[in-house]
């Protein structure tokens, strides 16, 4: 299976409205998360969230689906142009 890998950008503009429902779909994709950095901005009302995944191009696009329908949520991807198959960069 090819697989390439992914940096999901999102910023949460009402952290306090979103972030469960954030963490628990980031929860549902475990199997492709394979880190996560997230920083604060309480006096601004936002959190920025840096996401790096590998999965295959489907999955990938089916994360940020989910994540960039959430309300106050706005998703950005860098997806890397080299493919990965069997732990092998082609």
């Amino acid at each position: 299976m090819e697989k390439k890998i992914a940096v999901v950008s999102a910023i949460l503009e009402a952290p306090q409205e979103v972030q469960n429902r954030f963490n628990e779909i980031i929860a549902e994709f475990r199997g492709i998360v394979k880190g996560r950095t997230g920083i604060p901005f309480d006096q601004y009302g936002i959190s920025v969230i840096t996401i790096i995944i590998l999965g295959t191009v489907d999955e990938i696009n089916h994360f940020t689906g989910k994540l960039g329908n959430l309300k106050h949520v706005s998703v950005k991807t860098s997806i890397s142009k080299k493919t990965i198959v069997d732990d092998t960069v082609i």
